[in-house]
């Protein structure tokens, strides 16, 4: 009688989260992790653990989840996992993938003394984001049932157990119910745990592999808070951590809700490999919750019944001090695990990292990740001086100083992870300084056009972080290369500024960004070898989300590389970021790069002064570069739907601003996106860490050779403006004066005299090939009303494609990159405004690229300067001239 009052009064239940820094296809490593958080679990009597996603193999196997070896190893470690002594008597679960009769499950398998007792596969996949799970498995479909799952031969052998139940199917203990949920499942609308809380289930669990976005874990701990909300009861979610092998970084953050309220968390970001996360709670206290809640226990009546595997085992403790009401815990801080105390847990602050927190130690702990596993011995930086190849030498300094506190708090890992990539295996840092001079090489690349202001600023940086910086200048191999082209062509390229073309300026700027690259590789290869110790260094890219999105990059420069950490942030959060580095790492040079203009120095100087900025090339700034991705990829907007967003014509009247001017940008943006897109296929695997990244391997899937003039969706702006000038009438802030009236009605019989003759000529073209124009026109998917029949045409007729975009046109010595007009255009280049076009050359073997020329507003243009030649075409011919290749060295 009194065990069995005992066993009443114990209702405190104590289980294990784990957080695993996994590593795909590490089978032995990915074992032992396993092993040593069930060994933390036992320390901390615990009678229950779980695990992340797919952790017996990594997450990031990709189509190595098509190889039966696959399936085969993760049974051969669940195998020794389930013999261990340190799991008797721990109810256990792993993430591993199963094969049912052919069919590929990504699953949560739980055992307990030596037996399987279920396997429950994902019911829900993603294939949001980076994430492709059905490429490579299937969705259980088959809701509250279960069915037999025949072990493979040798597990059956060695467990002597020929089946174990799989399906959708919940744990009953002796004292409580389990329910399962994968990933997925808490993010979509039908998230399984409410029909499992509603069927009885107290503790639900959640075994997830959730990677890193910026402004993204406040999300992740609200959905996992309002988990045990609404319908009450234990949330337990599991998260992965670390780089397993790819772009992303698994952010951690493994949790536990009760009722409404996160009782325990762990860590974010952090390099140990394994980390457990303890919460003791009341059974009581689910149960009291749920039954205040009348609407609940109104829908739990009618809730159809869920199959249940019967355990014999109990996870409430018996002892006799444990039913006795426990003090909460008050000094817990946010963001660590609790302590090993059985009383109930404390609800915990839901604060969490700000972004420049974010970035200062997620792309920090990506790359140490990155360095230890990849065998290498530190990382080798061109560093300029500006915003980007600051950000990213000050993350790997913070990612020393990490690693330093890491030693400092006793992570045996760490320290021989550090002994083992400097090749001293008795190595200890004394401080973030010194691992830095050990582990970044940094080389300013200067040349005749690069100024004493970003020399400066690079070396103050390298002093302030203690890395081992080089001065070089790179003018001789530039001009050796130069050399041998005027050597096979008899020909010698010259600057805009010394009377050179657009192509000549640009093939000049390019090789200095290309030579940089290539020596970037060199003394990669060969620094440790100066430096008497084995190994090479990884090159480090700087090219920011948005230069990335716009193309401002040139292919094959400095922004080519083994591993970038910036290049999944944009240029205003790194800017964030350098303000906070500036404070918290006392770094007093930061604010001369924040305050710089972002400048490629590629352009001869004037007088010692810069002849280039960043924003002024690519005729937009970085904030809107930044709008304008958020609008493409977050809200999926195409040309004429950003136009509508940005115009605000869907909500509100357009006010004080300017239809044609927001019409210019956005024709500009999508042109330059068009044209720079193939980029996206070389680009540098990067840290994820925006929602709009551009990367094509995996996040942004999209073509590489586009129609560039997107002759359809301009024309749909066009109209569009067309509708509002008529319906508007005039401004009432202001009277239009009759001059400017008469240029603008001059202005329209212009644009429109030169249309009709356009299409004249074209209709002409299309009827010598026995087309008219109306026919080619519905004949085409979307290719405009003319196209040529071949490339030469193409070439020569650029400008006779009646294109809908209008802007300025080319500076009158730049034959090659300026605007081509028909012989008898009734209307002067400097009046065109319509269907011009500037042909571009393509940094690939495929010839020209062409395109409509197009009018953008830069942020010091006025809108009278947007409606002449003048000073506007000039600087859009500069831009246009840009396009293809970023002219910049990689800041």
């Amino acid at each position: 009688v009194t065990k069995k009052i005992r066993r009443t009064m114990g209702q405190h239940v104590r289980v294990v989260v784990s957080t695993l820094n996994q590593w795909a296809m590490d089978f032995q490593g990915n074992r032992d992790r396993i092993l040593l958080s069930i060994g933390l679990t036992r320390i901390h009597q615990a009678r229950y653990r779980t695990g992340p996603e797919l952790e017996v193999c990594g997450y990031s196997c990709e189509d190595h989840f098509h190889e039966p070896d696959t399936f085969r190893h993760c049974w051969e470690v669940v195998l020794e996992i389930m013999h261990a002594p340190v799991a008797r008597d721990i109810l256990i679960d792993v993430g591993m993938p199963v094969l049912h009769r052919n069919v590929a499950y990504n699953c949560r398998v739980a055992f307990y003394n030596g037996r399987l007792v279920l396997i429950r596969p994902k019911m829900i996949l993603c294939d949001d984001g980076n994430y492709r799970e059905s490429r490579w498995f299937s969705a259980w479909t088959r809701e509250r049932q279960t069915e037999e799952y025949q072990l493979p031969r040798e597990v059956a052998i060695a467990l002597g157990q020929e089946t174990v139940p799989i399906g959708d199917a919940m744990l009953a203990t002796l004292d409580t119910c389990l329910g399962y949920e994968i990933c997925e499942e808490l993010w979509t609308p039908r998230s399984k745990h409410i029909d499992m809380s509603l069927a009885g289930a107290e503790i639900l669990v959640n075994g997830s592999g959730s990677y890193m976005q910026l402004r993204k874990a406040n999300i992740t701990g609200e959905l996992i808070r309002h988990a045990s909300y609404k319908a009450g009861g234990a949330y337990l979610f599991s998260n992965l951590r670390g780089c397993d092998g790819q772009r992303v970084y698994f952010n951690g953050c493994s949790a536990v809700a009760l009722n409404g309220q996160i009782i325990a968390r762990g860590r974010q970001f952090a390099l140990e490999d394994v980390e457990v996360t303890v919460a003791t709670f009341d059974l009581q206290d689910i149960r009291a919750y749920r039954g205040a809640l009348r609407a609940r226990s109104t829908l739990a009546a009618a809730t159809p019944a869920y199959p249940r595997i019967q355990l014999s085992i109990e996870l409430a403790s018996t002892d006799r001090w444990a039913a006795e009401p426990s003090e909460p815990i008050d000094d817990v801080p946010p963001l660590s695990p609790l302590s090993s105390s059985l009383s109930p847990s404390s609800s915990l602050s839901s604060s969490l990292f700000t972004p420049e927190e974010e970035i200062a130690m997620g792309p920090a702990c990506w790359l140490w990740d990155y360095l230890r596993r990849s065998g290498q011995g530190g990382f080798f930086l061109p560093l300029s001086g500006g915003v980007d190849s600051s950000s990213t030498a000050i993350i790997v300094y913070s990612m020393c100083r990490l690693v330093v506190r890491a030693i400092e708090e006793g992570q045996q890992q760490v320290r021989e992870d550090c002994g083992k990539i400097l090749a001293e295996p008795g190595y200890v840092p004394t401080s973030a300084a010194d691992l830095c001079k050990r582990l970044l090489f940094t080389c300013y690349m200067g040349t005749e056009n690069s100024s004493r202001e970003t020399r400066q600023r690079a070396a103050l940086l390298a002093t302030q972080i203690n890395c081992h910086h080089m001065d070089l200048n790179i003018d001789g191999a530039v001009s050796a290369l130069l050399g041998i082209f005027q050597l096979a062509t008899g020909m010698r390229p010259r600057f805009r500024a010394a009377g050179g073309c657009a192509r000549q300026n640009l093939a000049l700027q390019n090789i200095q960004a290309r030579t940089r690259m290539v020596l970037a590789y060199l003394f990669a290869q060969l620094m440790l070898w100066v430096n008497g110790r084995p190994g090479g260094l990884l090159v480090l890219g700087s090219a920011n989300v948005d230069e990335a999105l716009r193309g401002y990059m040139t292919k094959y420069d400095c922004s080519s590389a083994d591993v970038n950490p910036i290049g999944g942030i944009s240029k205003q959060d790194l800017r964030q970021f350098l303000a906070y580095a500036q404070r918290e790492f006392e770094l007093p040079i930061v604010a001369e790069i924040v305050a710089a203009p972002p400048t490629a120095e590629l352009e001869p100087l004037v007088d010692g002064a810069l002849a280039q900025t960043d924003e002024q090339d690519m005729g937009l700034t970085y904030a809107e570069l930044s709008q304008f991705g958020r609008l493409r990829k977050q809200e999926l907007c195409g040309p004429f739907s950003m136009f509508r967003k940005l115009l605000g014509v869907a909500s509100k009247p357009p006010g004080h601003r300017d239809p044609k001017e927001i019409a210019d940008k956005v024709k500009h943006f999508f042109r330059c996106y068009a044209i720079n897109r193939h980029k996206m296929t070389v680009l540098t695997p990067s840290y994820h860490a925006e929602s709009y990244s551009p990367d094509d391997n995996r996040f942004d899937h999209r073509p590489f050779l586009y129609r560039v003039n997107w002759a359809w969706q301009f024309a749909a702006i066009d109209a569009e403006l067309q509708q509002m000038a008529a319906s508007a009438g005039p401004p009432n802030d202001r009277q239009t004066s009759d001059t400017e009236q008469q240029q603008q009605q001059q202005q329209r019989r212009s644009e429109a005299a030169t249309r009709a003759h356009l299409f004249g000529i074209a209709t002409a073209m299309l009827q010598e090939g026995g087309m008219d124009a109306t026919q080619h026109h519905r004949g085409s998917k979307g290719t405009g009303p003319c196209k040529p029949t071949d490339q030469s045409q193409e070439r020569t007729n650029a400008c006779n494609c009646g294109g809908s975009g209008g802007g300025g046109v080319g500076d009158d010595d730049e034959s090659d990159g300026g605007c081509h007009l028909p012989p008898s255009s009734p209307t002067p280049p400097a009046q065109l405004h319509r269907g011009s076009s500037h042909i571009f050359r393509s940094e690939r073997d495929d010839g020209p690229i062409h395109g409509p020329s197009y009018g953008t507003i830069g942020g010091s243009l006025t809108k009278s300067q947007s409606t002449g030649g003048g000073g506007y075409g000039r600087v859009h011919c500069s831009v246009m001239g840009k396009i293809k290749d970023r002219p910049g060295v990689p800041v």
